[in-house]
């Protein structure tokens, strides 16, 4: 079934490829421009105005791909319709904070309670459907034949992620391809996760997600022509955690996903420091933002983070399918 998998990433691909030219520009007419932050890095402020809810491409290629794909091989399941689920509803989330701060002019588009509460409904309709499956509540400790039943517990686990990961990813969005690419490593990693452990339905999503990535890459890269915004960031956290569920791979996204979790403890541990000492670890948060303002160009920042991505996606691999 390689084929399978490799069609639904080039489909996906493709349809990225040919949505991009047509989006932006109908983006730049309707004004749909980023926002810089004022407390951000002074260089970013020469891309506002760049069009944004670019995410739309990323999760319309996903559909698309995913749906004529997995029907053309009856591989419409559950789990595929779960997926597309927790993509869609986390990019109506992201799609409506976007919406807010772009065209409402909100800067902040939605506060965070908000946000907590759209991606905790959602979290807990996916548990629900998922466990009408009869679906596992065991985990595994990556690299060892060790696993326990968290029982009721479980539910705790699937929120953390959900809510985690999405909110990890849409911090690392904030430079040219930075998420894009790590995230497509992600998905590619996760996606031959799944085809090894036959979960077909779920390889060719994840292989969806990597393809939609990589073709709307070529037009996020530096200089971007183009920025996913919440739209994508929090679509893209919700599927990648969703995958790790349905894969039993769930502290494995700790290693795969593991830029997304030292994204997100840098801002943690800079918000910590500075309450509770008044000084700061970092010159700036999240992470990509300290090596931006230590003098790094943006490029050699965003391919070192890939080349980590990597590194981590090999690892997490390694543990899963030859250990």
């Amino acid at each position: 079934m390689t084929y399978v998998i490799l069609f639904s990433m080039a489909l996906a691909f493709l349809i990225a490829l040919v949505f991009a030219p047509i989006f932006i520009p109908m983006l730049r007419i309707l004004k749909f421009g980023q926002y810089i932050r004022e407390e951000g890095p002074e260089s970013h402020q020469k891309k506002a105005g760049t069009p944004t809810m670019g995410g739309i491409i990323i999760v319309l290629a996903i559909i698309i791909s995913t749906i004529i794909v997995a029907a053309k091989y009856h591989l419409l399941t559950t789990d595929t319709y779960l997926l597309l689920f927790i993509t869609i509803g986390y990019g109506l989330i992201g799609f409506l904070d976007d919406f807010i701060k772009v065209v409402m002019k909100r800067n902040l588009g939605l506060n965070s309670k908000q946000k907590l509460i759209g991606q905790l409904i959602v979290a807990v309709i996916f548990f629900i459907v998922l466990m009408k499956t009869h679906f596992s509540t065991s985990i595994s400790i990556p690299g060892t034949h060790i696993s326990f039943n968290l029982h009721w517990a479980y539910i705790v686990l699937v929120i953390i992620m959900l809510l985690g990961t999405s909110n990890g990813t849409n911090l690392t969005d904030g430079m040219d391809g930075l998420l894009t690419g790590t995230g497509a490593i992600a998905f590619g990693a996760y996606a031959i996760i799944a085809y090894n452990h036959v979960d077909v339905d779920v390889a060719l999503f994840s292989a969806a997600v990597a393809g939609a990535l990589l073709g709307f890459l070529i037009f996020n890269a530096h200089p971007a022509k183009v920025f996913m915004g919440d739209t994508g960031s929090l679509a893209l956290g919700g599927a990648l955690a969703g995958v790790a569920i349905l894969t039993k791979a769930e502290l494995l996204l700790i290693i795969i996903g593991g830029i997304f979790v030292i994204e997100t403890l840098s801002v943690m541990l800079q918000v910590f420091f500075f309450k509770t000492t008044g000084k700061r670890i970092f010159k700036m948060s999240p992470l990509h933002h300290h090596y931006e303002l230590s003098g790094w160009s943006e490029w050699r920042i965003v391919t070192t983070f890939w080349f980590v991505g990597l590194i981590f996606a090999v690892i997490g691999i390694l543990l899963k399918v030859w250990l």
